[in-house]
């Protein structure tokens, strides 16, 4: 089944999912369901115990769970799962003043999936809901929407050369990074104190310009040349990172200072909380 990554936010809280394509339906982490009704510190071990409690629960356990890839702190590994029902069954046995509630957040969240394969505007509406719950700005918001868009045109182009996902994506995106901004990608994460979180949603404004200029000129560079083998695109790639280093390098002469900037998203918006609690 082709599987899509997302994290939902009920009261706050983040709950890891995956969408399925082919069964048109969301699987749940289910224990990141237990926690936030049961707000325990080992959901594990209340998933043991809820077994225990209800024989048939533990009966029907296997044909509830379905172990998918998910990212932990630890990397990705199998996390248990279930779907829309079998989140349901298991509620049954948490008693919780939540447990309405949610039940009827994941409907919500399963219809508006539905809706957004119908209307790919709704997703964008879905994007920025999401990224304002975390505590972006508008501004910020619309460029890193923006440089989703300039991402995928990017992706596609390689693609249409015959680049393939993971290896040959990452090495492209790496040259493209160390060309305007001076690192890889995995220099720049560490520069901002990042692990295992997205480098642009930790981007400053100025950045993700910067990045989009990179990856839009890449694009352009790839229609008119055509290259066909990975060197020639790697050779295209260091061309569109040239255009924005340029356009970094002459910002920076006129600032003083490097744009390239060690701020993330958690300092940047402590930042923007306390100039607003000054104000």
């Amino acid at each position: 089944m082709t599987k899509q990554q997302a994290v939902q936010l009920f009261e706050e809280k983040k709950i890891r999912s995956v969408w399925d394509d082919e069964q048109e339906k969301w699987y749940f982490s289910i224990s990141d369901v237990v926690e936030v009704l049961t707000e325990s510190t080992n959901p594990t071990d209340y998933i043991k115990k809820m077994k225990k409690r209800d024989p048939m629960l533990a009966k029907g356990w296997g044909q509830i769970v379905t172990p998918l890839s998910l990212q932990t702190a630890g990397g990705k590994q199998r996390v248990n799962c279930a779907s829309l029902e079998g989140v349901f069954r298991i509620i049954q046995s948490i008693p919780s003043p939540k447990a309405e509630p949610f039940k009827l957040w994941m409907a919500k969240v399963a219809n508006n999936r539905i809706e957004q394969m119908q209307d790919p505007e709704l997703s964008i509406d879905q994007a920025m809901l999401d990224y304002k719950l975390l505590g972006y700005s508008d501004n910020w918001i619309n460029q890193r929407l923006k440089s989703i868009e300039v991402r995928k045109d990017l992706t596609d182009e390689w693609k249409r050369c015959g680049m393939e996902e993971g290896v040959q994506f990452a090495s492209l995106t790496d040259i493209i990074t160390k060309a305007w901004s001076g690192k890889t990608t995995k220099e720049y994460k560490k520069f901002k104190g990042l692990k295992k979180e997205n480098l642009r949603d930790n981007m400053t404004n100025t950045e993700l310009i910067l990045n989009m200029l990179a990856e839009t000129a890449t694009t352009d560079l790839s229609k008119s040349h055509n290259p066909q083998t990975f060197e020639e695109n790697a050779t295209v790639a260091q061309k569109g990172g040239n255009v924005a280093r340029s356009a970094r390098m002459e910002l920076e002469k006129e600032l003083g200072k490097s744009v390239v900037s060690p701020l993330n998203a958690k300092t940047y918006l402590n930042q923007l909380n306390q100039i607003t609690e000054e104000d």
